[in-house]
């Protein structure tokens, strides 16, 4: 008996030793655990703090900012409600269609004050900002230029603006960055080929893509009769030029015009492209020259003069034996007492094709008449392969409906 008693007791025994055991070792863990909770809560109390208190000097910080833009928001109010009325766009409106045409930087106005009297979601605003980008001339404009794109923007228009245009304001260029685009007038690399090609301009320039008047072309009959006779004057003077990346531009004296009728164009801008950019019955010639001119309304005319490959030319042989340097790019050039006449470039033939349609480089501006003449001139296989440019030539682009016109050969 007492064995069994002796036994039982040192079972019992095991038993609580057991439970004394177990109880500790949960208790132990249950503190640790406890313990590890609690360090962990303390560190992310102090990363709270820490970034309570950036966030409190942030606030700080832009409460000058935050005074400014209450400012803004009042004058702007106020400006609303002043054209609230629509009574100054209505005049605005007539006034304006009493002229053929209006400029970029009256465009832009318009556009503004369409988006004070009617908001940004009025049709005409976005087509007013959208027609002042058509206009503009990018390097000369280009406040004019940012006023519009950031108008478009404003209207929730898909438009990358001009890094130059928003300087101050890092959220855009945080998206310039991620698009990595930098897109002033001086470094927007658009081209010939690869991403910068013609067939990726339409991303920046809407109107490359969009427009139904686009140049150039390719000269095929039928043709209609045209109405134009053409008259050149054009004058001697220094001669300035420009590589500017694209092409060797000519920038002529004042005073060299071209006569449409009766309508007076002054002549801006002499350049060339490599091949040529018209066509004629799906055919292109080595070269052509491009006359620029824009009359008081600043409406644009082209002349273009095709070049075939032959015997030397002598007014070429001027022009290339005074390129600019190559580390004068986008440079203005003008060598010391030479003197050129535009009017070297020309047959004596001006017999020609017309259509209406556009530049034929960015921002592809359309509106713009174009005189393709039917006589070319010639310049020797040298002459052509020492033009800076292997290929500068947009492709050509569909007619959508339009007829080109020639002149009578007599």
């Amino acid at each position: 008996m007492k064995k069994y008693l002796r036994i039982i007791l040192e079972v019992l025994l095991a038993v609580v030793l057991v439970a004394v055991a177990t109880f500790a070792y949960t208790n132990y863990s249950g503190k640790k655990h406890m313990s590890d909770d609690l360090t962990q809560s303390t560190e992310e109390l102090d990363q709270t703090k820490e970034a309570l208190d950036k966030a409190t000097e942030d606030l700080e910080a832009n409460k000058e900012k935050i005074a400014a833009l209450m400012k803004d928001q009042i004058q702007l109010n106020a400006l609303k409600s002043a054209f609230a009325n629509g009574v100054v766009l209505s005049d605005l409106d007539a006034l304006y269609k009493k002229e053929k045409s209006i400029g970029a930087d009256r465009q832009v106005g318009l556009g503004a004050l369409r988006m004070l009297t009617n908001g940004v979601d009025d049709p005409g605003t976005i087509s007013a900002f959208q027609k002042t980008l058509e206009l503009a001339e990018w390097n000369t404009r280009l406040q004019t230029v940012c006023a519009a794109q950031n108008g478009l923007m404003s209207a929730g228009q898909k438009v990358t603006v001009l890094a130059d245009c928003n300087k101050d304001a890092p959220p855009q260029k945080e998206v310039e960055e991620a698009q990595k685009k930098t897109l002033s007038e001086n470094d927007f690399k658009w081209g010939y080929d690869g991403d910068a090609g013609p067939e990726h301009w339409g991303e920046n320039f809407p109107t490359c893509a969009k427009g139904k008047k686009q140049s150039p072309m390719n000269i095929i009959g039928p043709f209609e009769k045209a109405k134009e006779t053409l008259t050149v004057d054009y004058k001697e003077g220094a001669l300035k030029m420009v590589n500017n990346g694209h092409t060797i531009k000519i920038l002529p004296e004042p005073g060299s015009t071209m006569l449409v009728n009766k309508d007076l164009y002054d002549l801006v801008e002499v350049h060339f492209h490599r091949p040529s950019e018209e066509e004629v019955d799906g055919k292109s010639s080595a070269m052509v020259i491009h006359l620029l001119h824009k009359n008081k309304k600043g409406k644009l005319a082209v002349m273009a003069v095709l070049i075939n490959e032959g015997k030397e030319n002598p007014a070429i042989k001027l022009l290339w034996t005074n390129l600019p340097p190559k580390d004068k790019e986008g440079q203005e050039f003008a060598p010391p007492k030479v003197v050129f006449n535009p009017g070297t470039l020309l047959p004596s033939d001006l017999s020609h094709f017309t259509y209406e349609g556009s530049l034929s480089t960015p921002p592809c501006t359309e509106g713009v008449m174009n005189y393709v003449l039917k006589a070319s001139v010639d310049l020797s296989k040298g002459q052509i392969n020492k033009f800076p440019f292997k290929a500068n030539a947009r492709p050509v682009q569909d007619f959508n409906g339009r007829k080109i016109a020639a002149t009578v050969t007599k």
